[in-house]
């Protein structure tokens, strides 16, 4: 059997924390952020965590984890 293949999106964008709930970057803070005002962009700072359902799906295109 082939070992399968981490997708490199998922990889690039996403951590698994010590519970094995999966984080990611807080998404519109790129570019473009002279349109947002300045609540918008404090409330978008760090990280966040992903719904379980969506982690499901996540954890789905990283078969042996993330780093």
């Amino acid at each position: 059997m082939p070992k399968l293949k981490t997708k490199s999106g998922v990889k690039k964008r996403f951590k698994l924390t010590a519970t094995g709930k999966v984080k990611h970057g807080v998404a519109g803070k790129r570019h473009r952020l002279i349109s947002h005002n300045g609540k918008y962009i404090r409330q978008n700072r760090g990280t966040d965590v992903i719904s379980d359902a969506d982690a499901k799906t996540i954890k789905k295109w990283a078969p042996y984890g993330l780093n």
